[in-house]
């Protein structure tokens, strides 16, 4: 189990053995976190999960309760399901991306991390040295699978964990939306129902909008990840033919699927033969000491796609990606040699190379770090600034911050007014083919604390407050 996951159980045992009562209020969330010696993100999750689950209850400006009555008599309303078959997004999103395109902007709308944290300089020789090779070689060329060295980089990086994929299974591509992508379209055709999370990276959505396809979007916690009983109900009332879900430091949510969940919601798209898409892009980020397994290490069908890339790790400019496709492999390979043919050659080598350094561990570990210490940072500034009622999300790991706000506030509105001031966020409305999130944004933690990001929070505040008054 995770940190928080050890502490909200720890949590529970207390209120089931009687040691806190109906009514009684629990430990501040800084006093909590002194005590146990955690992180004040690590506490919410795991007050956040206890509330999820009814044993506590959450009082604006007083803290957490435990609830009343006990959570084995509370009576949990029917899973939540949001069926569209007309997708349309991508021209509101791109009115959005377009807008806030802009370098001088406090950029807590980007879904990017901070590029300074990048080893450029690393990366920068290795492409030196692989350059001069191609130079005596010829143009580099590659169709699909990818190159070999990658491919069998990237399996070594599987086997480290104790899982099974080969490299002929891998296909390199042109960053992982490109992988996504392809993995849909080897699994869909025009009409076909998916299912996907709720909210949803807004990149499924425009997935769907382009290939014709109908979106079930499942109810999908911040902490406990997509409900499986909403997925049951999903799979049996539609001819569901691929479930699109990221696995870990989700976007928007920030949350990371319960170890125990994972298997449990593979065995009920296996039962209905629905194929999955996970979205892993994000996996490295993590928080702790142990890499959380993907959903791809209980599959032992072929069912499963994941995919991920280099892209939040290494720098949204090397746009490798990469699917280990399992039966889907040939599929994915015939539909890349129709669309884009390849991944850049040359960068595919240069991060064989990079890769065969062993720097890639030790540079990850510097990152989760300096990411976790931020978000901690980001997380206690806006506490302090907005609303006591605006609920917080952002489960340990990666660098999203998902809020909600009280119900009268619309953050598209709020999106338009920060962005004359220089200040960018991704209202709720980007996640979800309706307007159930109007009420929420994501906020991108990766940012470096100064000045700039200090008065860009304060002033979020403000605006928000414009529309409370």
């Amino acid at each position: 189990m995770t940190k928080y996951e050890q502490l909200a159980r720890q949590l529970q045992g207390q209120i089931a053995a009687g040691a806190w009562q109906p009514g009684d209020r629990l430990p501040s969330l800084r006093e909590s976190a002194r005590r146990a010696d955690l992180s004040l993100m690590t506490v919410l999750s795991a007050y956040q999960l206890l509330e999820s689950e009814g044993w506590i209850r959450s009082r604006p400006q007083s803290g957490y309760f435990v609830a009343e009555p006990p959570a084995s008599t509370i009576e949990h309303s029917p899973p939540s399901l949001q069926p569209a078959e007309n997708v349309d997004i991508n021209a509101f999103i791109f009115k959005l991306l377009q807008a806030g395109d802009d370098p001088s902007c406090v950029a807590l709308g980007s879904a990017f991390p901070d590029p300074s944290l990048f080893p450029r300089q690393q990366l920068a020789r290795s492409l030196g040295r692989v350059a001069r090779q191609l130079h005596r070689q010829g143009t580099g060329v590659s169709l699909p699978p990818g190159r070999i060295e990658l491919r069998r980089a990237i399996a070594r990086r599987y086997a480290a964990r104790g899982m099974r994929v080969s490299p002929d299974e891998i296909v390199i591509t042109s960053g992982a939306l490109e992988a996504l992508n392809l993995g849909l379209q080897s699994l869909t055709a025009p009409g076909d129902w998916v299912v996907v999370e709720s909210p949803a990276f807004y990149g499924a959505l425009q997935a769907l909008e382009r290939h014709r396809l109908k979106a079930v979007a499942v109810a999908t916690d911040p902490v406990l990840g997509m409900d499986p009983d909403a997925l049951a109900e999903a799979l049996e009332r539609y001819p569901v033919k691929a479930c699109w879900l990221m696995s870990h430091c989700q976007n928007p949510l920030g949350g990371t699927l319960p170890a125990a969940r994972k298997p449990r919601l593979l065995a009920l798209l296996a039962r209905h033969d629905v194929a999955l898409i996970e979205d892993d892009v994000y996996g490295e980020l993590y928080a702790g000491d142990e890499p959380p397994l993907p959903i791809k290490a209980w599959d032992g069908e072929g069912r499963v796609l994941h995919c991920a890339s280099f892209s939040k790790t290494l720098g949204s400019g090397m746009r490798i990606g990469w699917v280990a496709a399992g039966r889907q492999a040939e599929a994915v390979q015939r539909l890349q040699l129709m669309s884009t043919l390849s991944a850049s050659a040359p960068m595919q080598l240069a991060l064989a190379d990079y890769l065969a350094g062993h720097h890639y561990d030790k540079h990850l570990h510097t990152l989760r770090r300096t990411l976790a210490q931020r978000k901690q940072r980001f997380c206690r500034a806006v506490q302090r600034a907005f609303p006591p009622s605006a609920r917080l999300h952002g489960a340990e790991g990666g660098y999203f911050l998902w809020v909600e706000l009280p119900a009268p506030v619309c953050t598209t509105r709020l999106y338009w007014r920060a962005l004359a001031e220089g200040i960018t966020i991704a209202p709720g409305r980007m996640f979800a083919t309706d307007d159930r999130y109007r009420h929420c944004l994501r906020l991108n933690t990766s940012l470096p604390w100064n000045s700039r990001s200090d008065a860009a929070i304060r002033r979020l505040a403000e605006l928000i407050g414009e529309q409370l008054a």
